[in-house]
């Protein structure tokens, strides 16, 4: 099969298409023609080697945490998904990665594709759909009334988790640049802060949750417009991590937590319920040919880390 990857580590010039063997079925395996790939700043950052530290990988390496498409073969042991179904999938990054033509994944981090969503919108999906979804319902238990900071609001994650929270009925503030505050409020933010000309950490108060995605002082300002008994949900620094404690956190109790998405085939179905009900839709603002050139293009994108929503890949062998 045919699948764009690398050999070494570096910046857009290392990505080539390389001829590879689909991959063997095993017992309890999906094998998904991909028919779209989303892209994520992750991928850049492990082609670049920024994670050598955190996840381990051989070469060659292909890349993708995010994948739409048909089941084209299953293992003996599966016993939800048919060939020929419409699925999706956070596929296990142990595992090479979705910019291929097939990828097989562990049915159990299979779900069937919302019937409402082309194949391009569904692979922008389950990886800002777990991380939000691990972050604010499994850790956070969001619930209704809740005052809810989602960082970033106007990034992949950021789109997904504001929606997310509304979803559940929480009040929800987000950050994001001057240009970009009507979009944001278009997605269901209540409040809205600018952040190029106003301190979040003065503006906000008495807020039950915090989602971080940025790390460094905006985490440790987060601490600050937190509630007594708050929580605060970070995805900035590596699998494993504890957030430092503060003065701020311990005198009011916080529970912070580092949240390192983890594949989930009945949380994508959870999600699913959601997308088909309206209650949440994709944000895909660029959608490019799943091709050497179409991938470095979608990368320079995802490194100017001013793109809007998220980037998808489509079929094109």
């Amino acid at each position: 099969m045919k699948a764009i990857g690398l050999m070494q580590y570096g910046d857009k010039s290392v990505l080539q298409e390389i001829e590879m063997q689909t991959p063997l079925v095993g017992d309890n395996d999906v094998l998904i023609e991909v028919y779209a790939a989303g892209v994520n700043p992750v991928d850049w950052k492990i082609r670049e080697g920024l994670l050598q530290d955190v996840i381990s990988y051989d070469f060659p390496l292909v890349l993708g945490w995010d994948v739409a498409g048909v089941v084209a073969a299953i293992g003996p042991n599966v016993t939800v998904c048919k060939v020929g179904d419409e699925v999706y999938s956070r596929p296990d990054i142990e595992r090479n990665g979705t910019y291929a033509e097939y990828v097989a994944v562990d049915e159990k981090y299979v779900a069937k594709k919302p019937r409402n969503l082309s194949f391009e919108e569904a692979a922008s999906i389950p990886l800002v759909g777990l991380t939000s979804w691990q972050s604010l319902v499994k850790f956070a238990n969001v619930q209704k009334g809740n005052k809810v900071l989602i960082h970033a609001g106007s990034g992949g994650i950021g789109t997904f988790a504001i929606q997310l929270a509304k979803s559940f009925g929480a009040h929800v503030a987000t950050t994001t640049s001057t240009k970009n505050m009507q979009f944001v409020k278009d997605l269901g933010a209540d409040t809205v802060v600018d952040y190029k000309t106003e301190d979040f950490s003065l503006l906000l108060h008495n807020y039950n949750i915090v989602f971080d995605v940025l790390g460094g002082d905006v985490l440790k300002d987060s601490y600050k417009v937190l509630a007594p008994n708050g929580k605060l949900a970070s995805i900035y620094g590596p699998k494993g991590m504890k957030i430092p404690q503060t003065e701020i956190s311990r005198e009011k109790n916080i529970e912070s937590d580092h949240i390192f998405t983890e594949p989930n085939g009945y949380e994508l179905s959870l999600i699913t319920e959601l997308i088909e009900s309206g209650k949440i839709k994709p944000v895909v603002t660029h959608v490019l040919p799943l091709h050497v050139e179409g991938v470095k293009k979608a990368h320079h994108i995802s490194e100017s880390e001013r793109a809007l929503g998220k980037i998808v890949l489509k079929k094109h062998w």
